[in-house]
């Protein structure tokens, strides 16, 4: 069903359980020190807090991300191994900026690299994994440009695998808050290299440049960037219970105040908003009627966890409405789109999902659709 007729729309309002609503302020805004921000909640994917989130900037080495994410795929796909030696270029020892300090004389395991680019933010250490993958840097740059096509970051594009300034590489606070998801959800197996505080390669250690690992416990990643055009940059993980928020802030004027400020953006995100699973997934949300099928009703609810990012208390104020087109027909397939749900607030629309049959029904025997058919004729 590609299109919702509207002469044909049948509406139900859809119980929503929420928690018993209580008087609290959320403060309307939130001023931080940074050319753009953005703060998103992992399970519902909404974003509570923003400035200039789609505005174009110099990703610096957050790029790094997206190199790590084509790794971690090559990986999935069984094209490499972390075992697997890789022979240093003399293009990659030769990489300016941060270094990992590989030598082209003395090989170098995948999983040696991965935490020198993840821990020690080393420009050669992705060089060499871009040739390790793609057998060069700009046959790699293409599978982070169609990764990030995919994943829907549709202000971004890379020209190299290390953020070093191009004027063909940007990205915005929102497309690496998305890459940053990602990263957590594709990639669990991987996602604690970015804990890691410090990494020991050709006897020389050097910490993650990531301050809140040391300052706030609930913080489990991700990634810093720094250039002159780019200023410094961070993007964070924490989780706080079962809730986990991702934050982007660009552009600050020093290395503390990347860190102080991504604190004070996730604890406004923690302290002043809730996340609730109204629907788990597969869940019978309601039944609708079917028609010329081998049973009256069809099942139908969501492909997935339903969850919703809101100030605290608030939640008691949303409403769901579902459309559907009637009649629907059988025979219908399980997971097959038969409507949607629109979610509102104070009637602004929120949140809309597509709402699937939960179970597959074949059609009717030929008297069975025949009655159908007359009945039909009759309303």
């Amino acid at each position: 069903m590609k299109r919702f007729l509207p002469l044909l729309l049948c509406l139900f309002a859809l119980p929503v359980t929420a928690q018993q609503s209580q008087l609290y302020i959320v403060p309307q805004t939130l001023s931080l020190a940074a050319k753009s921000y953005v703060l998103a909640d992992f399970q519902s994917g909404q974003t509570l807090v923003s400035q200039n989130a789609r505005e174009r900037v110099e990703p610096a080495s957050l790029t790094k991300l997206m190199t790590a994410y084509v790794v971690f795929s090559a990986l999935h796909q069984k094209r490499i191994s972390l075992t697997q030696q890789v022979a240093v270029s003399e293009r990659a020892w030769r990489s300016p900026g941060s270094r990992m300090f590989i030598e082209p004389s003395k090989p170098v395991t995948i999983d040696e690299l991965m935490r020198g680019v993840i821990v020690q933010s080393g420009n050669d250490a992705c060089i060499a994994l871009a040739e390790a993958v793609s057998g060069s840097e700009s046959g790699f740059v293409q599978l982070m440009n169609k990764e990030a096509k995919r994943l829907g970051m549709k202000d971004t594009r890379f020209a190299n695998s290390t953020g070093l300034p191009h004027p063909e590489h940007y990205s915005t606070a929102h497309d690496l808050a998305l890459l940053g998801a990602a990263m957590i959800r594709d990639f669990p197996e991987y996602y604690p290299l970015y804990s890691l505080r410090e990494y020991t390669y050709n006897k020389i250690s050097q910490p993650n440049r990531n301050r809140l690992l040391w300052l706030d416990p609930n913080v489990d990643g991700l990634k810093t960037g720094h250039t002159e055009a780019a200023g410094y940059c961070l993007i964070t993980s924490a989780k706080r219970g079962d809730r986990r928020l991702i934050s982007v802030v660009m552009g600050t004027a020093s290395d503390s105040a990347r860190a102080m400020e991504s604190q004070r953006l996730l604890n406004h995100g923690f302290q002043f908003y809730d996340t609730v699973r109204l629907y788990p997934k597969e869940h019978e949300v309601i039944a609708i009627q079917l028609w010329k099928g081998a049973q009256d009703t069809l099942k139908t609810g969501f492909g997935y966890d339903v969850y919703f990012s809101l100030p605290k208390y608030q939640v008691d104020k949303l409403k769901a409405k579902m459309e559907y087109k009637q009649p629907l027909v059988a025979p219908i397939n399980a997971g097959q789109k038969v409507g949607r749900v629109k979610f509102t607030i104070d009637g602004k629309l929120v949140a809309e999902h597509p709402l699937v049959a939960l179970e597959t029904v074949d059609a009717a025997n030929v008297i069975g659709r025949a009655w159908d058919s007359m009945r039909l004729m009759l309303n």
